[in-house]
Parts: C-alpha cells; structure tokens; sequence
C-alpha cells in the first residue's frame, strides 16, 4: 500500500516542527535567576542593600516635603511628605528582610 505523498510530507513536516518547539523549549528559571546558592544569596542582599539605600532617601525627602509643607501651609504637601515617610519606612524594612534572607542563604550554603 503507497501513501500519498502528500500525507508524508505533512507528517514529516509535522514531526520537525514538534522537534523544533521540545528543542527549543526554554529551561527552567529559578526565581532568583541564580545557579548557585551562594549567587541567590548574595543577589539578594545586594537586592535589599539597594531598597534600604532607596528607602531612606524617599523618607529623607518626605521629612523634607513635610517640613516645607507646614512652613508654607500647603496642608496637601504636608501630607504627602508624610505618605513619602512611610513608603521609605516599607521599603526599608524590605530591604531588611531581603538582606537577612541573603545571610540565611549564605549561611546555610556553608
């Protein structure tokens, strides 16, 4: 019994493009995009450096918006140097917990 050509042809040209997509399926990421322990680790302390770093400048600066806020009586400044205060306060306390997540990871890779 012969098969058409046609019938062949589809079914190779199916059969490369099934190939194609499982060989080039991308591998896994780890969610640290790390490969090692240690890489995790200190990607995530360098993570948290920058947060503690980037929170007390946007706290610095709402105290400063704040105080500008009362000294000029724009009551709306005012309270958005306050708003600024406590997201630098939540950024910093990520931080905190990113860095100590890195020395734990750090620790237990010794």
């Amino acid at each position: 019994m012969k098969m058409p050509i046609a019938l062949v042809a589809t079914a190779s040209a199916a059969a490369a493009i099934a190939a194609y997509f499982i060989l080039n399926a991308p591998t896994p990421q780890h969610a640290t995009r790390s490969n090692t322990l240690e890489s995790a680790a200190r990607s995530a302390a360098n993570w948290g450096s920058r947060k503690r770093i980037s929170g007390a400048g946007t706290r610095i600066a709402g105290k400063l918006k704040e105080r500008f806020g009362h000294a000029t009586g724009h009551a709306d400044l005012a309270d958005e140097g306050a708003a600024d205060q406590v997201a630098g306060s939540l950024k910093s306390a990520a931080g905190e917990i990113a860095q100590a997540a890195g020395k734990t990871l750090h620790d237990l890779n010794r």
